[in-house]
């Protein structure tokens, strides 16, 4: 039998990590989790946790639901696998992609699925490109992201995303990706600046940075309504209609990537109905599932669908896809999870809670290695600063965050540290006494980080 002395060794010896240090995981060794229940997740030690980050912001049911289970067992003994290549499919996935439809009331028009965001981040440039070559524009090809995106890691995805750690040493970003300036006021504002003339400089530079490249080489725009791995950005009031009317002056194709957001995290199914996004592609993953199954899915609109549908008959086919494309097994998790968040009102509860969630942190506001306090719903972040007069940051900036978030996980809240913000983003089913818990437990840690300075 395994112990947790022989599980770490064996991890450290046999396991590459994603996002790790590797050299700093031989040294340290991994935090290993062996049982979930509720919000909880249990170490191999039998420590208790409250995961404050829904694992990667992703498990919206907690982490022991058992129709979840339930669902997958039966599915598996039914039709445990089948693809959705040449004119098959099956029928967990025919029922996804008109329950997805549905939910975005008809202003998407077709499905197509992956095995996870960064897949379908990576199929939407090929079918960006694809959309403009069917109709007869070649140039149409470069993609515009936003520095501090995070929209996956394979090569087209990772070049979409903003951060520098996801390009040093991989030869990233492809010369087809731009990168528009990230809309956060505190950190990207000018002296004096309002947030809503913020956003009016922001478009202003979408729009000066499309005729610099010229209208006819750009083809899409592409967003997380809130940043999410990028430090829980809140765009300014205003600046997603700002950046879309820009966008449909010059023909460039809206992508909302609501891999993070969607299903009820803003306290709205989709953070585009909050932010008045009208976009022609969406990403969905993460809660899509609760991340019980890999699974993830790209919706177009009709504008989009009718162009793809047409080209692949003169071509003679659609040449692309995932032996897992519509996974029967993952396609009836996704449906049930859907059901769940439905029938429980979790959009909703997410809201209710949600308010709770941001008043109790933005009483910390006036705490003096408090910066920003901001968010929507259940999601949050709290930036830690050397000086809030000057918004100076900690050098090196990443340490004191460091520090905060390890106390926190020695105090029993898993959170994430994004340099020095601190990022909040628990399982829907989060009760508002487990929220006073959370916030309890993080202030209890910020004092001892603050007393450690």
């Amino acid at each position: 039998m395994s112990t947790p002395d022989s599980l770490a060794h064996s991890d450290v010896a046999y396991q590459f990590h994603s996002y790790t240090n590797a050299q700093r995981l031989r040294e340290e060794g991994p935090c290993i989790m062996a049982r979930g229940d509720g919000i909880h997740v249990y170490d191999t030690e039998g420590k208790q946790y409250i995961e404050g980050m829904a694992g990667l912001w992703s498990v919206a049911l907690g982490f022991s639901e058992p129709r979840l289970a339930k669902v997958a067992f039966e599915q598996m003994q039914n039709l445990p696998f089948y693809h959705t290549f040449s004119q098959r499919s099956n029928v967990p996935s025919i029922e996804l992609a008109e329950k997805l439809i549905g939910l975005t009331g008809g202003r998407m028009a077709q499905a197509f699925f992956t095995n996870s965001g960064s897949e379908a981040n990576d199929t939407i440039v090929k079918m960006v490109w694809y959309y403009n070559n069917a109709l007869g524009r070649p140039l149409k090809k470069k993609i515009i992201a936003r520095e501090r995106a995070y929209h996956g890691v394979t090569v087209a995805s990772a070049s979409l995303t903003g951060l520098v750690g996801n390009h040093r040493s991989f030869d990233l970003p492809l010369p087809q990706v731009l990168h528009a300036r990230c809309p956060h006021w505190y950190r990207e504002g000018q002296p004096g600046e309002t947030e809503a003339a913020f956003g009016d400089r922001l478009a202003a530079e979408l729009e000066a940075l499309i005729l610099r490249e010229g209208p006819e080489t750009v083809a899409a725009f592409i967003g997380e309504p809130i940043m999410g791995a990028g430090g829980v950005i809140v765009p300014p009031e205003a600046y997603w209609p700002k950046m879309q009317a820009v966008c449909r002056k010059y023909d460039v194709l809206v992508i909302a990537d609501e891999v993070i957001t969607g299903f009820g995290r803003t306290g709205h199914m989709f953070a585009s109905d909050l932010f008045g996004i009208e976009p022609d592609f969406m990403t969905l993953s993460k809660q899509l599932t609760s991340s019980y199954q890999p699974l993830a899915a790209v919706l177009m609109n009709e504008r989009v669908a009718s162009v793809l549908v047409r080209h692949s008959g003169e071509l003679g086919t659609f040449g692309h896809g995932y032996t897992a494309s519509g996974h029967p097994v993952a396609a009836a998790v996704a449906l049930e999870n859907i059901r769940i968040i439905e029938e429980r009102g979790l959009v909703d509860h997410a809201a209710a809670v949600g308010a709770v969630l941001q008043r109790r942190l933005r009483a910390l506001s006036d705490h003096p290695l408090v910066g920003e306090v901001r968010g929507v719903g259940l999601i949050a972040a709290v930036e830690l600063v050397a000086d809030k007069v000057t918004r100076q940051s900690f050098d090196p900036v990443g340490k004191v965050g460091g520090m905060l978030l390890r106390r926190a996980q020695a105090h029993g809240l898993i959170l994430r540290s994004i340099q020095d913000s601190l990022a909040f983003c628990p399982p829907l089913i989060i009760t508002e006494a487990q929220i006073h818990e959370v916030v309890d437990r993080f202030e209890q840690s910020l004092e001892e980080t603050a007393r450690a300075l």
